[in-house]
């Protein structure tokens, strides 16, 4: 089953038309986010070797496929795939200087889902839905829960993952 990107679904004026950030503004407090809102976020990135080599070995990931071309010419890949948690965190990164600006903590990270490979040259793209907002015991922030997407310049979905953040209210810290 393949799944629809977020990109078609925009094509087509979902709910992902409801926020395109220019870049990072001052609409990322609490108060901001409204439940079933889909941002896509401005900027992509290609993902480069040094990502994919730096952290995979960082984390002494051991899997040949990260890191050994030659093992992987005779693959259906025929080449190195991007260890997956480069993917989710440059996925997360790219939706960060949207909506966790004024993050006091990250609480949660749930249902990370690789869904297609990723290669070195690529270029990733990132999506946000607010899925729920809740209220805590601070009284100068708020809990709120995304679904993140990152496609590829394919419009291929790559990855998934739901967030839950502790983010700023603009009531408490913005002097009016």
């Amino acid at each position: 089953m393949r799944r629809d990107a977020p990109e078609a679904r925009l094509a087509r004026g979902s709910r992902f038309a409801s926020r395109t950030t220019s870049l990072t503004g001052n609409s990322n407090y609490f108060e901001d986010f409204n439940v079933g809102e889909g941002i896509r976020h401005a900027r992509g990135t290609t993902v480069g070797e040094l990502e994919n080599q730096l952290l995979t070995k960082l984390v002494m990931n051991t899997a040949p496929a990260h890191f050994n071309e030659h093992a992987m010419k005779d693959t259906p890949w025929g080449r190195r795939l991007v260890f997956g948690l480069v993917t989710g965190s440059i996925v997360m990164g790219l939706a960060t200087q949207d909506i966790a600006e004024n993050a006091i903590a990250e609480l949660r990270l749930d249902k990370l889902r690789f869904t297609a490979p990723v290669f070195h040259g690529d270029t990733l793209y990132a999506y946000s839905e607010v899925l729920s907002k809740a209220e805590v015991e601070r009284k100068d922030a708020g809990e709120i829960t995304f679904r993140h997407w990152g496609v590829n310049q394919e419009g291929k979905v790559v990855f998934e993952g739901e967030r839950t953040i502790l983010i700023k209210r603009r009531s408490h810290w913005v002097k009016q």
